[in-house]
């Protein structure tokens, strides 16, 4: 496991842990020791979620994938492994051929289409996976692809599909509507063969138009998951069979079904029309679904089709994107996009990353700066060099990330599925009381009259609305949140970011820029400056640490000589020893001068001074006698103080962390207006604080940079990890902010505001719409109004329900989010 002193090197003369460098960083680190798996029995087996060690035949938790058993060691795994099963089930890679030549390597690329192995889910029902597109058979709903494609063909050739079966069902139906209404209109007695017009027409609309609906009606039979297409089987089964038996076999039918001129009725024009409106209203649905995915074909499409090569000879030429490896040398021309992550090597010029991280305001990049694939250059020319290719670039992560989220269940989806799960058989149950009913108190014909309203229940209910209500929320906001450089990591996150009030934030990486810089050399004694930061630099070349890379640059600009150290050791949480020339050096804390038996005199005053402004300080002692201290200062960002006043103006408090000491933080806080600090604090420390303040029944939000914060991280309600960059910890936290620019967190919440309450709404309007629309359509209205609801009219309310709340959700693509919204940004200028 690694641990804290692995994961962070100790400053050698900082008063507290520093930042760590994500650079450096390639998977999120784990908060618990490992599961020991040589030690396991023989009889157990490895549960994908959690890596516990499970026997087989003591879990009651099991499910079978492609052929393969997979065991867990509780429920919470077993739904965890449905839910997502694509992120547990790791495929072995194939073993190349005995003397096979290994070829160049080739970047796997973003998908720009479906492949070949793609699989398919339910929006509704993320645990239903699919190797081929289909009908959910939970609730029937048209399959989508789980890999994010830069393409919709798919999606359009199945809208184009539904809507040429439409337009068929349309041509069909108006001649049956007109032939069956018109006599009830105008008195018109219509001749017999006008039966046999509206039985031929019919007939192929419901049979052949309406055959995939029937079929789904038959899988929820068979899978004993009742769902909308089990109400629309029923409704428009018994409307055409009873139809037909009424033209074939009239005398069939009692006197009750007969009406004054003794004919029994048809409803041929109903069982049409019922059809063709639902198709309408899946038209519109795959229309509308389909824009839910606008936002990660806007992600996909940044990234180029090609990149000019520079070969070793200076000679360049324009390659496929999957053909770049690592370490290639790319030229980008003014106007051109970055092709993959990297950095730069030769030129200068602005970058507009205004796609990935919501910044309108385009970065100058130059040497050394890193760039990001699909980013646009705009005046300049740069070569850059290759680093993370394909898959493995910004790009890629984030939308493989927003594709997760978007699959994932909030808790308000809860309410919605206990309904849900009742729904179906106590719309069938009003339906048969409906019947029964209107067949014994309604007026004649009774029959006829039951049977329409009982269809007219059938139909007009609609579970879909239900179910699409919270998820289809989540799909537009977590695209939206990606376009402003807010990446959510499930649905959860999103929910709960509206409920937070308190912030806790660390002060290095967070709230300041995380690139400290060497700011005062102060000489005591004989030594001078030169000499205090000459043994200064010389110790910190044995560290990695952030504040030992300021000292270098420090030194490096002021020609100070280089001395070698010997003998170097670091002693955590006070700083570094070593013989530099045969003298004994020590740099670092207050703490270490104790230890080495320094006396700091009138030093120590001189060190509050500097702390007081908001700077690290670190003594240099040479040979047990105090030489010089050195100052290193960690520029706040200039956003924070912006973000922070927003934070606050949402009545958010916000609560400083940080492993520095007392002295420095509450400088840095004063500047910042941040009211309470915790100073001189470990990681550990930072984990309990937020569990004390959960106890107190706050909401907690803990801001970091993901990786020494993970503790914390992990368990605040909402752990927000700071990135910068290509090198961000997307895993170690819910929510991460692409540029680590703390007014995302302002966005976000407001974001998170704005989809509970568009969730609200859809839930809203699905309860209200279904505890109104079936009653009407039972006739309630009908003792006092005369109203009866006809199924024509049921399919028509039904089929536009489910329009109504997807279109609801995508208006969160354009709701304004505030001044700091770079959409409300673009349209303001």
């Amino acid at each position: 496991m690694q641990t804290e002193e692995t994961a962070e090197s100790q400053s050698p003369g900082s008063d507290g842990p520093g930042v760590v460098d994500l650079s450096k960083v390639t998977a999120p680190i784990p908060i618990t020791e490992p599961k020991n798996e040589g030690a396991a029995s023989k009889n157990t087996v490895t549960d994908p979620v959690c890596g516990m060690q499970v026997d087989p035949a003591g879990t009651s938790h099991h499910v079978q994938r492609d052929g393969k058993d997979y065991h867990f060691c509780s429920a919470r795994c077993l739904d965890r492994f449905v839910a997502e099963p694509a992120k547990y089930i790791k495929p072995s890679p194939a073993a190349p051929p005995v003397g096979a030549v290994a070829a160049k390597p080739v970047a796997k690329p973003l998908a720009a289409v479906p492949a070949s192995n793609t699989q398919w889910t339910c929006p509704m029902h993320p645990q239903i996976v699919r190797d081929a597109p289909g009908a959910c058979p939970i609730c029937g709903m048209a399959l989508e692809p789980m890999a994010p494609s830069a393409d919709d063909s798919h999606a359009q050739a199945e809208i184009a599909a539904v809507r040429r079966k439409l337009w068929i069902s349309v041509a069909l139906t108006t001649p049956v509507f007109l032939v069956a209404m018109v006599p009830h209109m105008t008195g018109w007695h219509a001749p017999a063969w006008t039966a046999w017009l509206e039985f031929v027409l019919g007939s192929v609309v419901v049979l052949w138009a309406g055959a995939s609906f029937f079929q789904r009606f038959w899988t929820s039979l068979r899978n004993r998951s009742p769902n909308m297409y089990t109400l629309i089987g029923l409704g428009v089964g018994v409307s055409w069979v009873y139809s037909v038996i009424a033209l074939f076999a009239p005398s069939a039918f009692p006197a009750a079904f007969h009406d004054a001129h003794g004919r029994v009725g048809l409803y041929f024009e109903a069982a049409a029309v019922i059809i063709t409106l639902v198709l309408l209203g899946e038209w519109l649905e795959l229309r509308a679904r389909n824009r839910t995915s606008d936002a990660v074909r806007a992600l996909l499409g940044l990234a180029p089709k090609t990149a000019r090569r520079i070969a070793e000879d200076g000679s360049e030429q324009d390659v496929p994107l999957e053909l770049v490896v690592k370490g290639d040398r790319l030229r980008i021309r003014p106007g051109e996009k970055v092709p993959v992550d990297g950095i730069v090597l030769e030129g200068r010029s602005s970058i507009d990353e205004s796609m990935l991280s919501g910044e309108p305001i385009p970065v100058e990049k130059q040497t050394d700066a890193k760039l990001i694939a699909g980013t646009l250059n705009q005046t300049g020319s740069l070569v850059m060099q290759a680093e993370k290719v394909g898959a493995e670039t910004l790009l890629a992560q984030i939308v493989q990330l927003v594709a997760n989220a978007q699959r994932t269940r909030a808790p308000l989806q809860r309410l919605a599925d206990r309904v849900a799960r009742w729904f179906v058989p106590a719309v069938v149950a009003a339906s048969l009381i409906t019947f029964g009913i209107w067949a014994m108190w309604g007026p004649d014909p009774k029959l006829a009259y039951a049977l329409i309203n009982a269809v007219a229940v059938l139909i007009i209910a609609c579970p879909c609305a239900l179910g699409l209500a919270t998820p289809i929320s989540i799909m537009v906001a977590t695209g939206r949140g990606a376009q402003m450089g807010v990446l959510f990591r499930d649905a959860e996150a999103i929910e709960t970011l509206e409920k937070v009030d308190v912030l806790v934030v660390d002060k290095t990486g967070t709230l300041t820029m995380g690139k400290p810089a060497l700011t005062d050399v102060v000489a005591f004694g004989s030594a001078d400056e030169g000499r205090v930061l000459a043994l200064a630099a010389a110790l910190e070349r044995g560290s990695e640490h952030p504040l030992a890379a300021a000292i270098l640059a420090g030194a490096k600009e002021r020609t100070a000589a280089e001395l070698k150290v010997e003998g170097f050791q670091s002693q955590t949480g006070r700083g570094v020893t070593g013989t530099v020339e045969g003298h004994r050096v020590a740099l670092g804390n207050h703490a270490l001068m104790e230890v080495e038996k320094v006396d700091t005199g009138s030093a120590s005053s001189k060190a509050e001074v500097l702390r007081i402004d908001g700077k690290t300080v670190m003594f240099v002692a040479a040979n047990g006698v105090l030489a010089g201290l050195v100052a290193v200062a960690d520029p706040i960002k200039p956003t924070s103080v912006e973000a922070l006043q927003a934070i606050r103006a949402a009545g958010i408090e916000v609560i400083m962390l940080t492993g520095d000491n007392a002295t420095t933080a509450k400088s840095v806080a004063a500047k910042l207006g941040i009211e309470r600090v915790e100073a001189d604090v470990q990681p550990a420390d930072k984990a309990r604080i937020v569990g004390e303040l959960k106890a107190q029944g706050r909401r907690v939000a803990m801001a970091g940079d993901g990786v020494n914060d993970a503790p914390a991280l992990a368990s605040a309600d909402v752990g927000i990890a700071m990135g910068s960059g290509t090198d961000i910890a997307m895993e170690s936290a819910k929510v991460t902010l692409v540029k680590g620019d703390l007014r995302g967190i302002v966005r976000a919440r407001e974001l998170s505001q704005a989809t509970v309450r568009n969730i609200h709404q859809n839930l809203f309007f699905a309860f209200f719409y279904n505890s109104i629309g079936i009653p009407i359509a039972a006739g309630v209205l009908y003792p006092w109004t005369g109203w009866l609801l006809s199924p024509a009219i049921a399919a028509l309310a039904m089929s536009l329900s489910s329009v109504s709340v997807i279109s609801n959700a995508l208006r969160l693509r354009t709701t304004s989010l505030g001044a700091a919204d770079p959409i409300a940004q673009a349209k303001a200028h």
